[in-house]
């Protein structure tokens, strides 16, 4: 055999040898697969917040509009429709000649309801959602994160700390938080693993790639945990969608000749979502959805791991929920409520008080004052994901 061949074998060898692992993850996302299949499969009929109506959606979707994504409105609502949301919150990025908070999907699209909001950036690079946007938006890179605030609150408008690791403000002006973020979490994958994964698994398991990936957002949540400690904050997640990650080979017109894509909005808007409780007097619109979040009336749901409608933490012997406050009185107690059998972990301003396991009705006694949060885990799924939350639920704040 010449030297020539004798590289050339060992050189395929050593191709053939280092999928080896990307076979294997393909491999474990077989199973997490079947085990999802099974969990779900143990849902019980979830529990009615008495007074509610539960809807999900997803916040923080960008299109066309702003740069940074090709996405037509056409793709996000045929996504939407694929996942059976009930709302879509854009946040288009600011542009100095348009106003793309009135070019974007607003109201009623094929069944789902869709806000305009905006993806603003302070003049120290902290960035903002605001929603629903708005033109006067435009020349807000000049002013601080509190002033978009206050801009945001003076018509009613929500605005919501995106990217809390990169945030420099430090007082508690806004609405909410984004504990977790798709962006943010894919920043950390490296970038030929992904491709290998991409390669071996994105046909068959599109959506579950994402779980070679996911981390639980520690950073993120400690941050939220001390803004808590000054007051009120509500807690959201951001699929921060765009559909521009992928492989592209195409002509000169524009033609796709070879390439995937790999955070299409109908994979992205089934990685997480916001679970939100509307009283059932009221219609799902944008008004009544804003408020319902401004009021932390809501949890977020890693719907990929299993879909978490149903979920309810809640006070048994009073009718708070999670978003509000309630005074500290005798036999107090916490009620939470999963679909299916879970590991429960309760926060007591950003420490663990409870952490049980093959929960899925709780009344927990409560003998001190505190902020109150809930982590939901699904241990049967296997490492790594078992390890990390499958629900995040908004706070009751006991004073």
């Amino acid at each position: 055999m010449t030297r020539a061949k004798k590289l050339l074998v060992l050189a395929l060898a050593f191709a053939l040898v280092s999928q080896i692992p990307f076979a294997y993850r393909r491999y474990k996302l077989g199973r997490l697969s079947s085990a999802i299949h099974a969990v779900s499969s143990e849902r019980r009929a979830p529990e009615t917040q008495s007074g509610y109506v539960e809807y999900r959606g997803v916040i923080h979707v960008h299109s066309f509009l702003g740069g940074h994504s090709e996405g037509t409105f056409q793709e996000i609502i045929s996504a939407a429709k694929a996942n059976d949301l009930q709302f879509v919150v854009m946040t288009e990025h600011v542009e100095s000649l348009i106003d793309t908070s009135a070019m974007t999907l607003k109201g009623i699209h094929s069944g789902v309801l869709f806000v305009n909001g905006n993806e603003v950036k302070s003049a120290n690079g902290d960035r903002l959602l605001v929603i629903p946007g708005d033109a006067s938006l435009d020349g807000a890179d000049k002013l601080t994160a509190d002033q978009i605030a206050a801009n945001a609150r003076s018509r009613g408008a929500l605005s919501v700390v995106a990217y809390p690791n990169e945030f420099k403000g430090n007082s508690n002006s806004w609405d909410g938080i984004e504990v977790y973020n798709v962006f943010t979490n894919a920043r950390r994958i490296n970038l030929l693993v992904a491709f290998f994964d991409a390669l071996w698994s994105h046909h068959t398991y599109p959506d579950l790639l994402f779980g070679n990936y996911y981390q639980r957002p520690n950073e993120e949540l400690r941050k939220w945990d001390e803004r808590l400690k000054q007051g009120k904050l509500v807690a959201t997640a951001g699929n921060d969608s765009h559909a521009n990650i992928g492989l592209n080979l195409g002509d000169s017109s524009g033609n796709r000749l070879l390439g995937f894509k790999l955070d299409p909005y109908q994979t992205s808007f089934h990685l997480v979502r916001v679970h939100v409780l509307i009283p059932s007097e009221k219609p799902l619109e944008m008004t009544t959805l804003l408020q319902a979040i401004k009021a932390g009336h809501c949890f977020i749901g890693f719907d990929v791991f299993g879909d978490s409608s149903g979920f309810r933490f809640e006070t048994s012997n009073s009718p708070a929920m999670q978003g509000d406050e309630i005074a500290f009185q005798k036999e107090l107690r916490l009620k939470v409520s999963i679909p299916v059998s879970s590991r429960l972990l309760l926060f007591r301003n950003g420490e663990i008080v409870l952490d049980e396991t093959g929960i899925t009705t709780k009344e927990i006694p409560i003998v001190d004052k505190g902020v109150y949060r809930v982590e939901v885990y699904l241990p049967q799924l296997g490492k790594p994901v078992g390890d990390q939350p499958w629900i995040i639920s908004n706070p009751i704040y006991v004073k």
